[in-house]
């Protein structure tokens, strides 16, 4: 798949940005663990909702830039499968914030050919929430610029468990020899399926330095990006300097770099 031209309205961008989106030395997919919304609200004492709602801002300014310099994917970990262990209140926040989200930026998905795309076990979710989703991914389905994927109701392990069940469902069926379970085979069950390569760069905000069972099998080649920025605060600067980093590293892929001799 050909990388998307970076857009010509980025004129705000800074300029050694949008060099490197030309060059194409830009990830073309990066994934975030948006945290610190809550530690962001409770420092201002405000409610942990609050937090998540300028965190949605974040979301919109990210999401804007991303499609700016050409990225093809940019997954958000935006609910995990242990989040429903949160206090009610802040679940409830949460998914009508979602809700709110969905409704609001499909004018803005459907003007830059941007693609929804949602990850995870989404029968768990709200019948509000699936419905947003449905309506937003069927309306955006046919956009080929950039895709943004929501990962809801979403854990790696979970993940990986349920292509195993899925394949294995196939094996006792006689559909499917275990011999014939490769990698390739594998990825086809997992619910990232859809998107069209495994991430080249994961952020994470807010200082922790963990995947907290986020792509955990997409993840294997992945460079890591930690930044002490809360998400609320992380905006288009905070976004620029984890991919001049990015630029900077040379990805190996178990093998040797290009300056490596013998």
């Amino acid at each position: 798949m050909a990388r998307p031209e970076p857009t010509a309205a980025a004129p705000d961008l800074d300029a050694r940005l949008r060099m490197l989106a030309l060059e194409g030395r830009l990830p073309r997919h990066v994934a975030i663990i948006m945290d610190g919304n809550g530690r962001w609200a409770q420092a201002r004492s405000q409610p942990r909702e609050q937090g998540h709602r300028v965190g949605a801002e974040s979301v919109r300014s990210i999401t804007r830039m991303a499609r700016q310099l050409g990225l093809e994917t940019l997954t958000l970990y935006a609910f995990s499968e242990q989040n429903w262990s949160r206090p009610k209140t802040e679940v409830e926040a949460l998914l009508s914030l979602l809700v709110e989200f969905l409704t609001s930026e499909l004018p803005e998905m459907r003007r830059t050919d941007i693609r929804l795309q949602a990850i995870g076990n989404l029968a768990k979710m709200p019948l509000p929430v699936r419905m947003g989703l449905e309506t937003t991914m069927a309306a955006t389905r046919a956009h080929r610029s950039m895709t943004l994927a929501l990962c809801l109701s979403y854990g790696g392990r979970e993940e990986i468990v349920h292509a195993a069940r899925m394949l294995a469902r196939q094996v006792a069926k006689g559909e499917l020899r275990p011999d014939d379970i490769d990698e390739a085979r594998f990825e086809q069950q997992l619910w990232t399926a859809p998107l069209a390569s495994p991430p080249d760069l994961i952020i994470r905000t807010s200082g922790e330095q963990r995947l907290s069972n986020f792509l955990c099998w997409q993840s294997a080649y992945s460079e890591f990006y930690f930044t002490p920025v809360e998400w609320p605060d992380f905006r288009e600067d905070a976004f620029a300097a984890a991919l001049i980093e990015y630029a900077r590293r040379e990805r190996r892929f178990g093998g040797l770099g290009a300056g490596a001799k013998g």
